[in-house]
């Protein structure tokens, strides 16, 4: 039986290892939402550079504020639509290069009838540090705040601090979208995320997880989807029935 030559199958080798290492870039170079391209340093240096893309990514520069609690998590038992506390960093999230936060001092209105226009506009000044004085506190129940972004915009992130003084859960968050800000059928709206497995906000039940506050926020995939008003709800948390605001960021660009 013939058996290939040591240098013969070295060289079926390599093509092998080329043809694998190929398939990995293109692995690697994801189409999102059929018109941005990734492609990583690794691809590009395999590739030579040829790595075509409709558009590069870059990780968002999110300014986080600074830890108001310092502890490792717990590891008792938590309920199964409760996010584990993690014990590392968000890994950064990746969207095109321009794309800013749209909601800085943006107006910002509410169900609750408590909150003065001067008190929502703390959601949207930038500041997100643990203070009481950065903390915009709404009545019980279930309740929304509103940010108009003044024109449509292409939203790839969306990320709220509630309250992280202290590790605490808050319920009933659902994030919405919407092209009118009546969040009417005719408005177009979309939920982006939601936790509420009750219903008690009335938009329906939720499928997603319940998560511990930390200075992270909480950062929602928009996917690039087009809006102009963001609606955000919550009801209470596992400290208090109030409902509480610390910062609204919404990550985006003008609509094309």
């Amino acid at each position: 039986m013939h058996r290939p030559s040591r240098a013969r199958a070295n060289r079926l080798g390599n093509r092998r290892t080329l043809r694998l290492n190929n398939l990995m870039i293109e692995n690697f170079c994801r189409l999102r939402r059929g018109r941005l391209l990734l492609c990583l340093t690794l691809g590009g240096a395999l590739l030579g550079g040829s790595c075509s893309r409709a558009q590069d990514l870059v990780p968002l520069n999110i300014k986080l504020p600074s830890p108001a609690f310092i502890g490792t998590p717990s590891d008792k038992a938590l309920p199964p639509n409760v996010e584990p506390l993690s014990k590392t960093p968000r890994p950064p999230f990746l969207a095109p290069a321009g794309v800013t936060n749209v909601a800085l001092h943006q107006k910002v209105t509410s169900s609750a009838t408590n909150a003065a226009p001067e008190d929502l506009a703390k959601i949207t000044d930038g500041e997100k540090e643990a203070t009481e004085e950065n903390v915009v506190l709404l009545t019980k129940g279930s309740q929304w705040v509103q940010i108009d972004l003044e024109k449509p915009r292409e939203i790839y992130a969306i990320v709220v601090w509630h309250a992280h003084s202290m590790q605490k859960i808050y319920h009933g968050v659902v994030v919405q979208i919407a092209d009118g800000p009546g969040f009417t059928p005719a408005d177009n709206v979309r939920a982006l995320f939601n936790n509420d497995i009750e219903n008690l906000d009335g938009q329906g039940v939720g499928k997603d997880r319940e998560y511990f506050e930390t200075n992270e926020g909480k950062l929602i995939d928009a996917h690039g989807a087009k809006a102009r008003y963001v609606r955000l709800y919550s009801d209470g948390s596992t400290a208090a029935r109030y409902n509480e605001y610390t910062e609204v960021e919404v990550y985006g660009r003008p609509a094309k």
